[in-house]
């Protein structure tokens, strides 16, 4: 079997569509022997890596996020969980963002099942940024969920992180997808790029104050992952692009597995060609 080498990349709840590339994987029975992520990719991989099949990934998210396909009764049994929402999202105290991303990462993924990277099942690497330096920051030891705050803290959004002394925010800011960590060793690397499609005109005039901030740091992303792929591409590049899904629009959750799908069939083909 091919030692694979997995990078799942950011864009907030368009990453819950790497969701169904785990479940592809594990119907294959394909293991990843290492897995890097950024922001919500780190976040889904971590889930991964201590030990959670896609599919229990999935139920995980099911119960945390309220769909538009829900129906009332789903609602009313998800109440305990939504009312912890309301805890989630209170108001930073630290400086730099709107939330503290703490108590969100501890409510939805706090079924990982390990507290440190050495107690993961899969390795993992999770990339964040220094915000007065500029410099990509790769984490792979030590405490787990500091990491995962650091990944995912977007700026003006969620309050960064203090790690070692650095001041860290969310990684797509200098690494989107990051494939480059999975090492030499792999004999096959597959890239996992959830992007959004901005469709202009109707409704997508001038955008609100978020919109407007996310979406300038996905242009930035793309531009920035555009220039890494000219030096160097993973064997498989998987580019989602997710239509109408803000950043925090969980409630599109299910919306982004349905979008999801032709790019995993195109995926399952690759696979088939690459791993027979």
């Amino acid at each position: 079997m091919p030692r694979i080498g997995l990078a799942l990349g950011g864009g907030g709840v368009r990453g819950l569509a790497h969701i169904a590339v785990l479940e592809l994987l594990d119907e294959l029975e394909l293991r990843p022997a290492v897995i890097a992520g950024t922001s919500m990719g780190a976040l889904v991989g971590a889930l991964y890596a201590s030990g959670h099949s896609g599919t229990a990934i999935r139920e995980i998210t099911h119960r945390h996020f309220i769909s538009r396909d829900d129906s009332l009764r789903d609602v009313l049994d998800k109440k305990s969980e939504l009312l912890t929402w309301l805890n989630a999202f209170l108001p930073a105290t630290a400086r730099g963002g709107l939330f503290r991303n703490d108590r969100f990462l501890a409510h939805v993924f706090g079924g990982v099942l390990a507290d440190r990277f050495e107690d993961l099942a899969i390795p993992l690497v999770v990339v964040a940024a220094d915000f007065w330096s500029g410099e990509e920051v790769a984490i792979k030891s030590g405490a787990l969920l500091p990491a995962l705050r650091a990944t995912s803290a977007v700026p003006g959004v969620y309050a960064p992180v203090e790690r070692e002394g650095r001041i860290l925010v969310d990684g797509g800011l200098v690494n989107q997808v990051p494939y480059d960590h999975l090492g030499a060793d792999c004999d096959l690397t597959i890239a996992v790029d959830t992007g959004q499609e901005r469709v202009p005109g109707g409704k997508h005039g001038a955008p609100n104050v978020l919109q407007a901030v996310v979406g300038a740091l996905d242009i930035m992303q793309d531009s920035a992952l555009e220039q890494r792929l000219r030096r160097a591409r993973p064997d498989i590049l998987v580019r989602m692009r997710i239509r109408d899904v803000d950043l925090l629009e969980y409630a599109k959750a299910g919306e982004v597995m349905k979008q999801a799908q032709p790019a995993i069939a195109e995926l399952r083909a690759r696979l088939a060609a690459e791993t027979p």
